[in-house]
């Protein structure tokens, strides 16, 4: 069976068909009508296993969100700082540097840069007019390195030089993800203290931002914003056998006359996306600016947001 393309850890455990999987750790809870699962891989046989990186993966899901509905966006937002300042470790003098991925010209890739218009950076301040700075505020600092094909530099090579010159405690990146479910289109979040590999949501692997590549703690933030058309067309040729395992390669068969190697990956995203991506980046925003700058009341946030 041709695996089905997913960047969500949870999706990647449903899809191995097991309850349980010796390394891997699954919890599910409920709070404030979000959906919450959490994947711990604690091996890297069980990593291996499933397509992802040894650590803790947290999915938050709502579909108020994508429905535009307020208390759901606020709840979401709320939730995801919490999650992230447990992540963040403030320890030195050294700021948080957040990262948005991808491309600002493709509409289902600039979650990251649209992000980033709305993070709250702050370290300027505290260096070049220090006695107007709110010593409330935390270092924070942000960049939207755009794409390789844009720039000509790799993603990796460019934080890296900016983290030997910043120094950062953490780097917090923002990329849009694949999903399995098209459900999960803007409505779902993952939250990851494993890095992340820029372009990964449309096929586009780069080198990987992690510990290991950049020094420092890497965490990621993703929202699925597009689903593989061969996920959609096999999900629609299942819906017409009730036995998976009889039609395995009948499927397979289909999935090949419909989307020809000559094609390549094709990828779906909703006819909505404009509004959807427009949507996350400003919860994503939100959650940031709330773990990063805890001292600073909800409506402080959002005024300097505006």
């Amino acid at each position: 069976m041709r695996q089905i393309r997913t960047d969500l850890a949870m999706e990647s455990f449903q899809a191995a068909g097991q309850d349980a999987i010796p390394g891997v750790e699954v919890n599910h809870w409920e709070t404030m009508g979000v959906q919450m699962t959490e994947v711990i891989i604690h091996q890297e046989d069980a990593g291996r296993q499933l397509g992802k990186p040894q650590g803790v993966y947290l999915t938050l899901e709502c579909e108020g969100v994508r429905q535009r509905d307020m208390d759901s966006r606020l709840a979401m937002a709320n939730l995801l700082g919490e999650e992230l300042s447990r992540m963040v470790k403030w320890e030195g003098e050294g700021p948080v540097l957040v990262v948005g991925l991808g491309n600002r010209r493709i509409t289902p890739d600039s979650l990251g840069p649209l992000a980033i218009d709305r993070t709250l950076v702050t370290r300027h301040m505290f260096r070049e007019i220090p006695e107007y700075a709110d010593k409330r505020m935390r270092s924070v600092c942000a960049i939207a390195p755009g794409v390789l094909g844009v720039t000509g530099i790799e993603t990796v090579e460019m934080i890296r030089s900016l983290v030997s010159t910043l120094k950062p405690q953490a780097i917090i990146c923002i990329d849009s993800l694949s999903a399995r479910s098209s459900s999960r289109i803007g409505s779902a979040v993952q939250l990851t203290d494993t890095g992340i590999h820029p372009g990964s949501g449309v096929g586009n692997h780069r080198r990987a931002l992690n510990r290991e590549s950049l020094g420092v703690p890497v965490i990621a933030v993703g929202v699925p914003t597009v689903i593989y058309a061969a996920t959609l067309a096999r999900d629609a040729m299942e819906l017409l056998n009730e036995d998976e395992q009889d039609h395995e390669e009948a499927l397979d068969d289909i999935e090949r006359q419909l989307l020809r190697e000559d094609l390549g990956d094709m990828i779906v995203t909703p006819r909505e996306i404009d509004s959807l991506v427009t949507d996350v980046a400003g919860i994503i925003a939100a959650a940031v600016n709330r773990a990063l700058q805890p001292e600073l009341s909800d409506e402080e946030i959002m005024a300097m947001m505006d």
